[in-house]
């Protein structure tokens, strides 16, 4: 989320005159995140989230995130849907860019959460994975296994060693060793692929939405866990990983869906390459990010502390059930 599009008042209002949501009376930009521009908005009716696509996010994708969050919606998970106009159809075009209209879900994100949070944020990701087995639609992970080493490269070594010195050097070993290593045979499903604490609604200890599907994509099952301990279980420079908010990640989830042996002993290298995917996302915003957005950079070296503890501490999954 961020805003790199500007958008007024004058053609947001214009765009709710399609819908049935009534009129606005608020509208303001939402700074946080680094892929779409995303607004707030208010009308006299409801609370809606209008999104404005930009270059990550291809169009093309966008029936696939629709069909998911209407799977999961009919099959009870908490999670945003993309609201209709009066002929039926949700995606728009708003100041040039392809945008939707999105139902707005109560609940805040926490920034230190609680083991309590975490367990429920781990079930809630198992419940999602229940309800996934019968989702039929596959979209390719434009950000797994093989766009790691050309996006590595698309960074280029002199601008990824300014970052931090060695940096090159460091990822083109862990790319290997991922390669090397990947549990291609474990089961494949639909997966969120990025369920930040940013992107998870809580009201207490309850989760009450899942967000932000953006990412969503068919891969394997697991790595969306491997994703989330890696985004819950540390410090947000990642210098410290707290081990009673993994065991609750690992916990709640297994406690839902289940956990084999087999997926556990394959955990520490779905754990490193979802460092790996979020270190290089974001050394090429670093990178490639203007000035003139309206948007918090994210900092690379947070996944690269965390990327380190993994290599280092390969038992904290456990090996059998």
């Amino acid at each position: 989320m961020a805003v790199y599009t500007p958008v007024g008042a004058e053609a947001v209002a214009a765009l709710l005159l399609r819908y049935d949501v009534g009129e606005l009376i608020s509208l303001k930009g939402i700074a946080e995140g680094v892929e779409n521009t995303n607004f707030f908005v208010e009308t006299n009716q409801s609370k809606f989230i209008l999104t404005l696509y930009e270059k990550r996010v291809d169009p093309g994708d966008l029936p696939f995130f629709y069909a998911m969050l209407g799977h999961l919606h009919n099959a009870g998970c908490m999670v945003p849907r993309f609201i209709t106009d009066r002929q039926g159809e949700y995606l728009q075009q708003v100041c040039g860019r392809p945008a939707c209209l999105i139902e707005f879900l109560l609940g805040v994100s926490v920034s230190s959460p609680t083991t309590a949070q975490a367990a429920a944020t781990g079930a809630a990701l198992g419940d999602m994975h229940r309800a996934l087995q019968d989702f039929l639609p596959i979209r390719v992970n434009s950000l797994g296994l093989a766009a790691l080493r050309p996006l590595m490269q698309r960074c280029g070594a002199q601008d990824l060693d300014a970052i931090t010195p060695g940096l090159a050097r460091r990822i083109a070993a862990e790319c290997a060793f991922i390669e090397g290593h990947w549990p291609g045979h474990l089961p494949k499903s639909a997966i969120h692929a990025d369920l930040f604490p940013d992107n998870v609604l809580m009201r207490g200890d309850v989760v009450s939405g899942l967000i932000d599907f953006y990412f969503a994509c068919t891969d394997i099952r697991a790595y969306d866990l491997a994703v989330t301990h890696a985004a819950w279980s540390f410090s947000s420079d990642g210098s410290q990983y707290y081990p009673a908010l993994g065991d609750a990640i690992v916990a709640g989830y297994s406690n839902q869906f289940g956990l084999t042996a087999d997926v556990r002993r394959a955990m520490p290298t779905l754990a490193r390459a979802a460092c790996l995917r979020f270190l290089l996302t974001r050394c090429y915003d670093w990178i490639n990010t203007p000035p003139s957005a309206i948007v918090t950079r994210k900092d690379p070296i947070a996944f690269l502390n965390r990327l380190d503890y993994y290599t280092a501490n390969p038992d904290i999954f456990g090996q059998s059930e």
